[in-house]
């Protein structure tokens, strides 16, 4: 019988995602081009697959394209101001027309329960309602937009009745007044203020690019995969100055990213619509696979307590298995863990190193210093490096040392110069290992 072992490490590795995100809120924004496009069909799948697995979901769509082509029926003319239309008495009954017609979409792909599909036996309700209380936008540049309008306030305990109950809530972008008026609102205004009434672990816009890609003058796109509250500052107010161009809908929706985060999301991620599970692949992998906007780096260098002693020596046993580094047996390192310090990001641990003090020679030994396979070549290992060196200054060491098989040149090319065994302090010459032949280097710090 021939085993799947590549399934067996995927399961295991997604398991870590699927217990944090278990009762967590997400909610999910899509436009009305993800509805008529193709793959719209994969999406509902994965949303079921998530609801199966304890998140609760809610679910905001938008019908600008399906409005559009009803007006045009109509021979109405469109018309904006500032991104937002202008909504008259014939207008809205379009809007009214177009979302009824979504939702009844939406929800009836939401209820398909086919044996040959993932949602098989699902059995997962759909609840709608007066969830929106909404106020008109008003007059802008002195054009009177309305029946549009923007949240006034989120029905949070009625909604979370619902996903109490194990519902997926929809919402449409449609909101309400207290005097029975019904205001066209648009999608990442709901998305947003939800979001934050709801204190949701994620929000997700869908979107039509990979994620946020800056494009400056004479550089080609590169997708940022994580971005810093300030960080996303940075970008729109460069695009604001033509400094950048940054895609339409991204000009949209960082700065409601960047909102949410700042009142309370944790996570906000832009990720394509053309992609098919692009959302298991941004939410089950740790690299992801769109733009994800926190309110602070998700880097952290710390020193490690005795909770990392498992995740340390998963990481470096295959290099011990080389020949790398010295093995360290667990209980080894339980005694020493006061001694490293851990490089942990968004949760996961994905770098190491020690420092073992000699004061009586003022000299400080870096041990062990190691950086997942997965994250190589990022800095990672410069910058546990320098926080070695600033631990062992701080502890009146004038000297850094390590003793290395393999990474001779990496250090070199850091300052450290190869010197002799006798250079050692002496309580560590009694322990060098002739056997090993380690190369030692040396730095004055």
């Amino acid at each position: 019988m021939k085993f799947n072992t590549s399934f067996v490490s995927w399961f295991r590795s997604v398991a870590p995602y699927i217990k944090t995100f278990r009762g967590k809120t997400f909610v999910v924004a899509f436009g009305g081009e993800v509805v008529v496009d193709n793959k719209f069909l994969g999406l509902i799948h994965d949303l079921n697959l998530l609801a199966s697995l304890g998140v609760r979901l809610v679910l905001i769509h938008g019908a600008r394209p399906q409005i559009e082509a009803r007006l045009r029926e109509k021979k109405l003319k469109a018309v904006y101001v500032k991104g937002m239309r202008v909504t008259d008495n014939a207008t809205l009954q379009c809007v009214k027309e177009s979302v009824g017609r979504m939702r009844t979409e939406i929800e009836a792909l939401l209820s398909m329960g086919l044996l040959t599909s993932p949602m098989a036996n699902a059995a997962i309700c759909v609840a709608g309602g007066n969830f929106i209380t909404a106020r008109p936008v008003g007059v802008i540049d002195g054009i009177d937009l309305m029946y549009t309008g923007e949240v006034r306030k989120v029905d949070t305990v009625a909604m979370r009745s619902r996903l109490d109950q194990g519902e997926m809530v929809l919402l449409s972008p449609l909101g309400y007044s207290p005097t029975g008026e019904i205001f066209n609102l648009t999608l990442e205004n709901i998305a947003t203020t939800t979001a934050i009434a709801l204190g949701a672990e994620k929000l997700i816009f869908l979107t039509d690019t990979a994620g946020i890609q800056e494009n400056a003058e004479n550089k080609s796109d590169t997708l940022l995969r994580e971005l810093t509250v300030n960080e996303g500052k940075v970008l729109v107010e460069k695009s604001a100055m033509s400094q950048i161009k940054l895609a339409d809908d991204i000009q949209l929706y960082l700065p409601c990213a960047i909102k949410a985060c700042q009142e309370g999301v944790a996570r906000v991620h832009l990720i394509s619509r053309h992609v098919d599970g692009a959302m298991l692949q941004e939410l089950f992998t740790h690299d992801g696979i769109g733009s994800m906007i926190s309110q602070g780096s998700l880097r952290t260098l710390r020193g490690a307590k005795i909770e990392d002693v498992g995740s340390i020596l998963q990481m470096i046993e295959p290099l011990e298995a080389k020949g790398l580094l010295v093995h360290r047996n667990r209980e080894l390192l339980e005694l020493e863990i006061d001694y490293f310090v851990v490089l942990e990001h968004d949760g996961l641990i994905i770098g190491c190193a020690a420092l073992h003090p000699f004061p009586e020679e003022k000299a400080s030994e870096l041990a062990c210093l190691t950086v997942h396979d997965n994250y190589r070549n990022a800095g990672h290992g410069d910058a546990l490096l320098k926080r070695i060196e600033m631990k062992a200054k701080n502890q009146g060491s004038k000297k850094l040392f390590v003793l290395t098989t393999g990474a001779v040149h990496w250090f070199i090319e850091r300052g450290f110069e190869e010197t002799q065994v006798d250079k050692l302090p002496k309580t560590k010459q009694k322990f060098y290992n002739y056997q090993r032949c380690s190369k030692v280097l040396m730095k004055e710090i």
